[in-house]
């Protein structure tokens, strides 16, 4: 996996000072096929399961929706905008809504 400090040419014009503003602020996420990704480790299934639905919330309440992978004890979650394949400002912003949720 690719640091965030690497870019790509699908991140969108503008997204790789973004990028580099984000790698600084929100360690564990990194850019990988030009998607965010995080996994998040739980003390057990049904904690990751409770974290899943709560980024299932959060998704659908700003209608943008990642790849959510559960497994016990934890989650991976990918995130990237479909329609450019790759990634812009609010993928960035849906990622630390994501730090900022309870575990």
């Amino acid at each position: 996996m690719a640091r965030l400090s690497r870019f790509s040419p699908r991140l969108k014009p503008g997204v790789s000072g973004t990028a580099t503003y984000f790698s600084a602020t929100h360690p564990g996420w990194t850019l990988k096929d030009n998607h965010l990704e995080r996994e998040f480790r739980f003390r057990d299934f049904r904690s990751a399961l409770n974290f899943t639905n709560k980024v299932g919330e959060l998704a659908e309440s700003v209608n943008h929706h990642p790849d959510i992978h559960l497994a016990w004890g934890r989650v991976k979650v990918i995130i990237w905008t479909h329609k450019v394949n790759g990634l812009c400002t609010a993928d960035f912003v849906l990622a630390a809504k994501i730090d900022d949720l309870p575990r």
